[in-house]
């Protein structure tokens, strides 16, 4: 597998995908940009400003909304892209707009299958094995149909977004009120706005991710 996993930056976005796909002779790679965890923040400043910052990397982006989609059309979407980019927003919107359509099973077999995997906060946090320590920082009532938190499972931690609560949302004391509830029961991997988690077959490691 090849994931990047960021807290909000994304200057590390465009060594990961050279490191990840065959790009010789290629100008342009083709980007799923999956929003479902921006639908109830379609106005939110954030959401074009992540959106224009996945742009200006020059690649052909795609927007997938994947809670309308069935799993034969997911599937049949993400066989044509290079990698996928799963947006920031609500972790818990997010979850369960994949688990009620069954298109959590999608994106796992085809990241296990090789497709790069990019997230962006909340599109990192489901990358783990549990969302539920970030119901402290996200509503969980975003995801009303869900009957546990259970991510991805494709690592073995929950990532915290923001840790360095540079964020007026997530400010140092939410931070660390996560981290002393959940640290016990959970495995959590703190990552900084500038700070990424990259997973591939070397292993994982934190790499620099600057803008």
């Amino acid at each position: 597998m090849n994931l990047l996993l960021l807290s909000t930056n994304t200057g590390a976005v465009e060594t990961f995908l050279a490191a990840t796909i065959e790009i010789a002779g290629r100008r342009r790679l083709r980007i799923g940009y999956v929003t479902d965890a921006q639908a109830s923040y379609s106005a939110a400043p954030f959401v074009e400003a992540e959106r224009e910052r996945i742009e200006a990397l020059g690649h052909d982006v795609a927007y997938i909304e994947a809670r309308s989609l069935t799993p034969s059309q997911l599937d049949a979407v993400l066989t044509e892209i290079d990698a996928m980019y799963v947006a920031s927003g609500s972790t818990f919107a997010l979850l369960e707009a994949l688990r009620m359509t069954g298109n959590d099973a999608v994106i796992t077999d085809h990241v296990r299958a090789g497709l790069p995997y990019i997230g962006s906060s909340a599109g990192s946090i489901i990358a783990g094995p549990d969302v539920a320590p970030l119901s402290l920082m996200d509503d969980p009532a975003d995801g009303p149909l869900l009957r546990d938190t259970k991510g991805l499972g494709l690592i073995g931690t929950t990532i915290v977004p923001h840790a360095d609560g540079k964020l007026p949302p997530y400010p140092t004391e939410l931070i660390n009120r996560v981290l002393q509830t959940f640290s016990t029961d959970y495995e959590l991997q703190p990552l900084r706005d500038d700070q990424a988690l990259v997973v591939d077959d070397q292993g994982e490691r934190i790499v620099r991710s600057s803008k």
